[in-house]
């Protein structure tokens, strides 16, 4: 007996599969898919969200100093002639960042194994490259997911049938974070 459903594909066209699914749910909050798929991405997406869920906390805040270029009205950097040459002016900024601890640097990168990067598409920008944002489903995954399940010990996701589909009769289900 296999320790996971083989879902009529290669294991690379498989990985693929789930990754996506996976990265979608956790995106959405819910997909529709077979219930073969659905059993399969709840073990992937329970793991990532206990991983979230355990090291949501782990991290100190630390303010440093850093060098930034002046900029004008227009968002051009500041140049001022310094021995003949031009120069770009700087300022220094306090600014505060997150230090992840170790074990929170080895789950975020365990989540990047797995998880997709996202890119949003503001719909009022539709096609166009440059109005695109990166989403970083990691920080998504500790900032807004994990604290959501903080007191949950399991049972993250929920699987709702909603019946078979009209090709093929495979059961359909619902996969949502609960």
């Amino acid at each position: 007996m296999a320790g996971y459903r083989k879902l009529g594909r290669t294991s690379s066209q498989r990985k693929a599969l789930l990754r996506n699914q996976v990265t979608n749910l956790l995106y959405h909050g819910k997909i529709v898919t077979t219930e073969a798929k659905a059993k399969e991405i709840r073990k992937i997406a329970e793991r990532m969200i206990t991983l979230a869920v355990k090291e949501k906390d782990n991290f100190e805040t630390v303010t440093v100093t850093a060098k930034v270029a002046r900029k004008d009205e227009n968002g051009k950097r500041v140049k001022e002639v310094v021995d003949g040459k031009k120069v770009t002016v700087f300022d220094e900024v306090q600014k505060e960042i997150k230090k992840d601890s170790a074990s929170r640097l080895h789950a975020r990168r365990q989540m990047l194994k797995v998880l997709y990067p996202v890119t949003e598409v503001p719909a009022k920008a539709a096609g166009r490259k440059a109005n695109t944002v990166s989403v970083d489903m990691t920080e998504k995954l500790f900032t807004e997911i994990a604290p959501k399940y903080a007191d949950r010990k399991g049972g993250y996701t929920r699987i709702v049938k909603i019946g078979p589909r009209k090709g093929d009769a495979a059961m359909e289900v619902i996969i949502e974070l609960v």
